[in-house]
């Protein structure tokens, strides 16, 4: 999927999310409420600012459109967009109006308060004007428009219909992401992407099984002059309703959720992508489907980036060879992800060994693994490196075989191999934050511990499961015992 050619026009209300993360160890004496200790800021462009930090991130190129101030927020809004590299900033500046900045107070993963700086007051008729002209500059470069509405007011009813007019005149999918309850507003719009609880304000309608689904969006598709309607159920996964009546629902990929901030985003930047680049409205689906498995379980307003959605489709596939070599990452790749979860403000940990016939001591050394961080990367000793350290007549399984074993594990994010005796070298070039290894060993005999605690590390030493080792189980093999 080579979305590199592809341009898309983000128009709607951008902000900027800034997450303060902290510490809580007691409570204010002033009134009964924690007090966080805070020790770390991050920030992004949030809303529509996301949706175009997703496509960016997706490999496509993103043209922002919306309202800010001439503010702190509006600066590093702008210093953020541009560190993407792949979005086009045409957010206009408006000195009527603060830039929204949405404040999130995180502590131990928990966000604890939330608070807004935004205007309630409608555009002033020079700010529609300065929006469609920007429109109108920029739309003749885009391969689909995404309209991201999170009801702060940009897309006012003369923004949305000269948007979709330009659209449709150039004969450019439009893609909504809707806030109202009236689908009238998006008239026109190729696919409409409401969550479960919109499609039920706006359909009036119960959305408890497929046929009613099915017979709610029809009414919506009628009332949008829509082609579709998309409908993204959480845990149940997304429904698609086309025009005509065809109905495909796929199931929920996510293996954990850590966060839903912008998963909505997620969605409509990869299904636009995915449509754009000449996909059916229905593989679009599935492949926006794998983008959210992935965002959900990232901390924070997140994207994703294709990698991660090939890795994520190739793991639920089960197409056999295919899905196996695409478990096994490159150390490019690997270093790719751990930059892209770093970025995300999750902590990576790292294991490694042949893993030549898995067993329950080394699934119980993964859950272990995965608990003590929130990506957990495991490398594989190449066949070449087994059989230096175990002999000729090893690995039992080869390397692609034990990649795809091991990439089917839901405590594993990454699987990458190496042809040394030792990790090291892949340590240093990942650096990760924790390094995890079995009891049998001391923290001064593990492998690349010098290096992670220096960079501020630390490296946990998990208890074995007596008894369990590839080597006895071969042993009991050989001997015709029963492996039980």
């Amino acid at each position: 999927m080579d979305f590199s050619d592809l341009s898309i026009l983000c128009i709607g209300d951008v902000m900027l999310d800034r997450f303060q993360h902290g510490d809580i160890d007691r409570i204010s004496p002033e009134a009964p409420v924690p007090v966080i200790r805070l020790r770390q800021v991050r920030e992004m462009p949030g809303g529509a600012g996301n949706v175009a930090c997703n496509i960016a991130s997706l490999g496509g190129q993103a043209i922002l459109i919306g309202i800010a101030g001439q503010d702190a927020a509006a600066e590093q809004m702008g210093r953020k967009l541009g560190a993407q590299g792949r979005v086009t900033d045409a957010v206009v500046r408006s000195p009527r109006r603060p830039t929204i900045c949405k404040t999130r107070f995180i502590a131990g993963r928990q966000q604890v308060v939330r608070a807004d700086d935004e205007s309630g007051e409608a555009l002033y008729p020079d700010e529609v004007a300065a929006l469609c002209a920007a429109i109108d500059a920029h739309m003749p470069a885009a391969q689909a428009v995404i309209l991201s509405d999170y009801g702060k007011g940009v897309l006012c009813e003369a923004v949305l219909l000269h948007a979709i007019g330009r659209a449709r005149a150039g004969g450019i999918p439009v893609f909504v992401d809707p806030k109202s309850d009236d689908f009238g507003r998006y008239r026109g719009a190729t696919c409409i992407t409401p969550n479960t609880k919109e499609f039920i304000v706006a359909s009036r309608a119960p959305a408890s099984t497929e046929a009613e689904i099915a017979a709610g969006a029809a009414q919506l598709i009628e009332a949008a002059d829509a082609q579709a309607i998309l409908i993204t159920r959480s845990e149940k996964g997304m429904t698609l309703v086309e025009r005509g009546g065809a109905v495909t629902s796929v199931p929920a990929l996510a293996r954990e959720v850590f966060d839903v901030s912008g998963a909505g985003d997620t969605v409509i930047a990869t299904l636009a992508l995915a449509h754009a680049g000449g996909r059916t409205l229905v593989q679009a689906m599935h492949i926006a489907n794998a983008a959210a498995g992935v965002v959900v379980s990232k901390l924070g307003t997140a994207t994703v980036n294709i990698a991660e959605v090939m890795h994520e489709l190739a793991a639920q596939s089960g197409e056999g060879e295919a899905s196996a070599v695409a478990g096994l990452q490159s150390l490019a790749a690997a270093r790719a992800l751990v930059t892209h979860w770093r970025e995300q403000g999750l902590e990576v940990g790292f294991t490694n060994g042949c893993f030549d016939i898995l067993h329950p001591g080394h699934v119980s050394l993964l859950a272990f693994a995965r608990r003590s961080c929130d990506r957990l990367v495991v490398a594989l000793n190449t066949d070449d490196s087994v059989r230096r350290l175990k002999g000729p007549t090893r690995p039992v399984n080869s390397l692609e075989q034990r990649a795809q074993v091991m990439a089917a594990i839901r405590f594993v994010d990454c699987v990458v191999g190496f042809d040394e005796d030792t990790p090291l070298e892949m340590i240093k070039a990942l650096l990760p934050d924790v390094l995890i290894k079995g009891a049998d060993y001391a923290v001064s005999q593990v492998v690349g511990a010098d290096v992670v605690m220096a960079a501020g590390g630390r490296v946990i030493l998990a208890d074995l499961v007596a008894g369990q080792s590839t080597t006895n189980i071969i042993s009991r093999a050989k001997a015709g015992e029963a492996l039980v």
